[in-house]
């Protein structure tokens, strides 16, 4: 006996594109059926006539809870699963991986043990957490990353620059290229991928040193400090440390054409390389700045070049960027716009509740995008590269239950009302053409047309484990 039928619905699935019917039984998809032959008594019927259904979405890029760091002086946290779970609902995401940081003075599994009870039971849609490896690390952390991996946690972040100037109050993230060189090593031996937050440190710290000489502080120069030639540079060393040690790599957040370059480059000579980009790169850029609140879709690097956004989205359409992310880091507008210097400006927004509804809009009605390709970018491919694949990610048997009703009919400009997390959101004013109005979480509708019918605890811990081929070449 079946607990939910989705019937009439074109639903996007690994074989394709078509018109059928999908039977549910707890929180699992039983079956993918031709119309009209799955027993329906006793269970739900869901009519997605007009709908398109696809994958629940997978957000591989959040900070929640997450220290502000661009105001050292006035301490705070960024909005936590409980606020920013509630837009991902709305918006057809029902996995999202964040982040446990480990510091000088910490490990790992503390850093794990404490992330998870502080997501337990305040998620409305499920999650998990990159270890994030940050600081001069003393060695022995080192050796608990096969633990970690074994534990769940196959994915490291670690970054290549402090991103900000530095300040007595503030920690820095950057990881020395030896350091990040043995946590490639020890991923590459035990199952375990490495997302890199890769631009140059020498050229962005002399960068903030030269234009605070020179008096050109306006955060409008945010893409000359944070610039393309520093992609290029870290994206290139990065790729030679990864071909070295054998590790396969993600480069999160990649905003320029030399980034999309470098990652085509090495996947073409098969490495296990993978590219993220984000809606707000693809969809902005650095002349957005100059706005009345330009800074609202600013993120760590920066906003780019028209010629970027063409790159980026040519690597989203066909091959090279794997996966649409938001990085998302959630305050209220007051806190996003509270800095106006290159030294000053919070990065990250509150894009997760937007992602699925942007991504249909700009790729698939905008820019010809297939409905697989689609699904690849915002589910399947994170899903992939990150272990959660194939309990996530797709529509077939055996899977979860996480799909996402989109209404390809909907033509409005959003406004503050479209959305559920804080008190702005960047894409005020964007025109959409198609729009997600339900969403499934492993069986149970957890929201619809505007209202979320699910509660904080719906969300649960999803341990990962990476498929080989993903590691071994560039699989997705």
């Amino acid at each position: 006996m079946l607990d939910l039928v989705v019937t009439n619905g074109t639903v996007v699935t690994p074989a394709g594109v078509g018109s059928w019917d999908i039977g549910i039984r707890g929180e699992t998809i039983v079956a993918v059926a031709s119309p009209g032959t799955l027993p329906v008594e006793g269970a739900r019927v869901l009519d997605a006539a007009g709908k398109l259904v696809v994958p629940g979405g997978v957000e591989p890029h959040a900070h929640l809870a997450h220290p502000i760091l661009s105001h050292p002086d006035e301490p705070g946290l960024t909005l936590g699963p409980e606020d920013d779970t509630r837009g991902m609902a709305h918006g057809g995401t029902t996995t999202h991986i964040d982040f446990c940081y480990v510091r000088p003075g910490g490990d790992i599994p503390g850093a794990i043990e404490q992330r998870c009870a502080r997501w337990k039971a305040s998620s409305h849609v499920d999650y998990s957490f990159h270890v994030t490896l940050a600081g001069a690390l003393p060695l022995r952390v080192f050796e608990q990353i096969p633990e970690a991996i074994q534990a769940g946690f196959p994915s490291l972040k670690v970054f290549t620059t402090n991103i900000l100037p530095p300040h007595p109050k503030r920690q820095g993230n950057r990881l020395d290229f030896g350091r990040i060189q043995l946590a490639m090593e020890q991923a590459a031996r035990h199952g375990g991928i490495v997302a890199v937050h890769a631009e140059d440190e020498d050229l962005v710290q002399f960068n903030y040193e030269r234009f605070r000489a020179e008096g050109r502080m306006e955060g409008t120069n945010l893409h000359l400090v944070h610039n393309k030639l520093s992609e290029l540079l870290s994206f290139r060393r990065t790729i030679a440390l990864a071909r070295a040690t054998g590790a396969a790599v993600y480069f999160v957040h990649t905003s320029a054409r030399e980034g999309v370059d470098a990652v085509a480059e090495a996947r073409a000579t098969g490495l296990p390389i993978y590219a993220e980009t984000l809606h707000q790169y693809a969809c902005f850029n650095a002349e957005y700045y100059k706005t009345p609140r330009g800074f609202c879709s600013h993120t760590y690097p920066s906003l780019k070049l028209p010629e970027d956004q063409e790159a980026l989205w040519a690597g989203l359409l066909r091959d090279g960027v794997s996966t649409l992310a938001t990085d998302e880091y959630p305050t209220p507008l007051a806190v996003k716009l509270r800095g106006s210097t290159i030294e000053d400006v919070t990065g990250g927004n509150v894009g997760a509740e937007a992602r699925m509804g942007i991504a249909y809009t700009e790729g698939v009605v905008k820019r010809g995008m297939s409905l697989p390709r689609f699904a690849d970018i915002t589910a399947t491919n994170a899903a992939r590269i990150f272990g959660l694949y194939p309990k996530k990610g797709l529509i077939a048997p055996g899977s979860d239950a996480d799909l996402v009703f989109i209404d390809p009919t909907v033509r409005k400009t959003l406004t503050r009302a479209d959305f559920h997390v804080a008190d702005y959101s960047p894409w005020e004013g964007w025109t959409v053409s198609g729009w997600p109005v339900t969403t499934i979480l492993r069986g149970k509708v957890i929201a619809d047309h505007g209202t979320l019918l699910g509660r904080l605890g719906d969300g649960c811990f999803v341990p990962r484990k990476i498929d080989p081929a993903v590691l071994r070449r560039p699989d997705c």
